[in-house]
């Protein structure tokens, strides 16, 4: 295959995430492949990671899976061009450089967020996946390893509990209701929202964590949302994945569930 073949086939994945990124990828498929027809900009170095691996996952089969793997990469041109205006620079890091005996540390993160969003059967994660991929490579702070931990914490997680991370990471500014959450719902609906949290709890990523029984069977006191606090770890999933961002109505639906109204 030439050249021009690979850069073909590789805009043309990109572009395939239309279904979940919209007219964007198209406009993002130019960012990368041909940045001189370009509105925006991103760094020459993020948009040749960029350009690897959307080239490599080429040969995707139609599928949903294309989609997905097309939508994670315009969303990640998309916020990276975002914290470019806004100021912050790539990082100056040897992230994009060629290491001995491997490719850059930016190639492989860059296809692990490929594949977390290709089995991504929830396509409304693929957004703050392809976000995660942006704020790694604007992030000198946060090494490969890192960046992999908090991939595999969020393949554990639900879009619902998405919702209650980002709900719990905004509190100060939008505070969260004083009512008791009810330890064993009726409604299976509200009984799986309560272990929503409880396993966000339990997997470290809220605090405090999860009660044991009192010696003697005295009551514990009720837990209410505005007790829960992001955990070290959370705090690590609510920045890289940019739950800042996530939709206002996730964090509505997410307490709803809950039986618990936005304050």
């Amino acid at each position: 295959m030439t050249a021009t073949e690979d850069t073909a086939t590789g805009r043309r994945l990109i572009e395939a995430g239309a279904p979940v990124a919209g007219s964007m990828s198209r406009a993002a498929a130019t960012v990368v492949f041909e940045p001189t027809a370009a509105m925006v900009w991103v760094d020459a170095r993020f948009a040749a990671s960029l350009r690897t691996v959307a080239t490599d996952a080429a040969d995707l089969p139609i599928g949903r899976e294309r989609v997905r793997a097309g939508a994670a990469l315009a969303f990640a041109v998309e916020y990276a061009a975002t914290l470019d205006r806004s100021g912050r620079a790539v990082r100056g890091d040897a992230f994009f450089s060629e290491r001995a005996g491997g490719r850059p540390l930016a190639d492989d993160i860059a296809e692990a967020v490929v594949a977390a969003a290709r089995n991504s059967a929830d396509e409304r994660r693929v957004r703050h996946l392809g976000y995660l991929l942006a704020e790694v490579a604007h992030s000198p702070d946060v090494d490969a390893e890192l960046a992999l931990r908090a991939l595999r914490l969020t393949g554990a997680l639900g879009w619902r509990q998405l919702g209650l991370l980002a709900g719990v990471g905004r509190r100060d500014r939008v505070p969260l209701p004083m009512a008791p959450l009810d330890e064993e719902p009726r409604a299976w609906s509200g009984w799986s929202a309560r272990e929503d949290v409880a396993d966000l709890q339990r997997s470290g990523l809220l605090d405090p964590p999860t009660s044991s029984p009192r010696p003697g069977g005295s009551a514990l006191p009720r837990l209410r949302a505005a007790d829960l606090r992001l955990t070290r770890r959370g705090v690590l999933l609510h920045r890289l994945l940019v739950l800042d961002l996530l939709h206002e109505d996730a964090v509505i639906a997410a307490l709803a569930d809950l039986g618990l109204p936005r304050s």
